[in-house]
């Protein structure tokens, strides 16, 4: 979430939702989803950044409106209104959005070159074979992993 921090400006950073007040907007992977059979229908999300966790109440009526990002949302965003009960904080969910699609603009860039319409056809690695001479598993697992022992 650190790397992404810069393009939500929006989300407040978890570990300062202890003094955060009225409505606020988090971003998170979503560690858990827990709908146990006793709570009438509401799902618990907790999400994660790099500050810590968040704890999340989806009210059945906004589950229904937002159900496939609260299901199937790996990143979400959620905007809603701070709860307290003593020391525990929620945020109860008002609008939940999947934003999964910016874990791909994560890393470096892959190039592939392009086809020069011999797909079917593989180069051989300039130097030779690419077999190892060893052929033994010990003895492959020597010439990869040369020992480092000290006598």
């Amino acid at each position: 979430m650190e790397l992404l921090r810069p393009r939500l400006p929006e989300s407040l950073p978890h570990n300062r939702l202890p003094e955060a007040k009225g409505r606020v907007t988090v971003t998170g992977l979503v560690i858990t989803h827990q709908r146990p059979g006793t709570a009438s229908g509401v799902i618990f999300l907790t999400l994660e950044d790099e500050t810590g966790t968040a704890n999340i109440v989806v009210w059945k009526k906004v589950y229904e409106t937002f159900r496939k990002a609260v299901i199937a949302g790996r990143l979400v965003r959620v905007h809603g209104r701070i709860e307290r009960d003593g020391p525990v904080i929620h945020l109860i969910a008002e609008h939940v959005e999947d934003v999964s699609p910016l874990l791909a603009t994560l890393g470096r860039p892959v190039i592939i070159p392009s086809n020069d319409g011999r797909a079917d056809e593989t180069k051989r690695p300039v130097g030779g074979s690419v077999r190892s001479t060893a052929r033994h598993p010990r003895e492959q697992a020597k010439k990869l992993f040369p020992s480092r022992d000290f006598h």
